[in-house]
């Protein structure tokens, strides 16, 4: 069941989705709190619809425009996306705007410790994961007609900038953390070193799609935060998320030996990357770790508001993210040092 006009939809799609079966059912995701996303079937085939939520919503989030866009761009490129179908900004259909795209079989996993898999098969999931990566920072903007996707220049002092007011239009108490943890990140923002590439602003392992039976990528999912930026920011999200707890709360890395279970360190996978990239060392890289602690408890504080709200996808998963905020925040203090 789900909360969706199939019948807006079917009438929507006669005329701007030529050969797609209408929807018949619609079965709404579990996972992800930003833009909701359905499984529809036809007749024939299914494939997903991802629309905004509805409510009040901040200017600049929820842009599913952008998300069609950048996978629209890297069809046919060395970044695995699924395919689009069509984009409907005509808020009228369902109450906001939405896209179709093909709905790719593949495996996901949400702990990184990779618990279902054998020992000496999770190493190359993560070589996967890390080459896909180093393919999306190496995407030519001007061949893929994204060289307008953001706007150029020092993307930390942007971004700081603009997730301290998303923050702050969010804010539903005091965090002292929070307050510390931005102060600091302004101060230490580096100057701009030039790099600009194709950044997911989202890219950890639950948001990638494996093939059933290997380590290859069919797909990366969820690129609401995509844009123009600095390469830096996507290695260091995965980075952050492997200094949670483990579980389905942090589903992160902490305490967990992971030599003994198959998995790469830190330094491996920053050393990897720099292999993928062609590059020597990555300075200060305690600053990038630091700065997506702070991205990250900015979001989920924007999910608690639209929770107590109304407005969540997952009202009572939405209360549960926001509680990790203080926790973030914290993390990043402690990441630089």
């Amino acid at each position: 069941m789900s909360d969706l006009d199939l019948e807006a939809i079917g009438a929507w799609m006669a005329r701007h989705a030529e050969g797609l079966d209408p929807p018949v059912s619609a079965e709404k995701f579990a996972g992800g709190q930003s833009n909701p996303t359905y499984l529809l079937r036809g007749v024939r085939f299914s494939y997903v619809l991802r629309r905004k939520p509805p409510g009040q919503l901040l200017k600049s989030a929820h842009a599913v425009d952008r998300e069609y866009r950048v996978q629209r761009a890297l069809a046919d490129s060395d970044v695995p996306v699924a395919k689009m179908h069509a984009l409907c900004e005509d808020e009228t259909v369902i109450g906001s705007a939405f896209y179709l795209m093909e709905h790719v079989q593949g495996r996901n996993f949400d702990d990184p410790r990779l618990p279902e898999l054998r020992k000496e098969d999770r190493s190359p999931y993560f070589t996967e994961m890390v080459r896909v990566l180093a393919a999306i920072h190496s995407m030519d903007l001007d061949a893929a007609g994204l060289s307008d996707y953001g706007p150029r220049g020092n993307y930390y002092r942007r971004q700081i900038d603009r997730w301290t007011k998303q923050y702050r239009a969010t804010e539903t108490g005091t965090i002292e953390a929070m307050d510390a943890l931005m102060a600091r990140l302004d101060r230490a923002c580096p100057e701009d070193d030039g790099r600009v590439t194709l950044v997911h602003g989202d890219y950890r392992l639950d948001n990638l799609l494996f093939a059933a039976e290997t380590p290859d990528i069919v797909a990366v999912l969820d690129w609401e935060l995509s844009t123009i930026g600095h390469p830096f920011a996507d290695l260091a999200a995965v980075i952050m998320q492997w200094q949670m707890p483990p579980g389905s709360q942090g589903r992160g890395l902490e305490g967990v030996d992971r030599a003994a279970e198959g998995l790469p360190s830190d330094d491996e996978v920053v050393a990897l990357y720099c292999e993928n990239m062609g590059l020597a060392r990555i300075e200060n890289f305690g600053f990038y770790v630091a700065f997506c602690f702070f991205r990250m408890a900015a979001i989920l504080q924007g999910v608690k508001k639209r929770a107590l709200d109304g407005n969540a996808s997952n009202p009572e998963r939405a209360l549960e993210l926001g509680a990790l905020v203080p926790g973030y925040a914290t993390g990043g203090l402690e990441a630089l040092g």
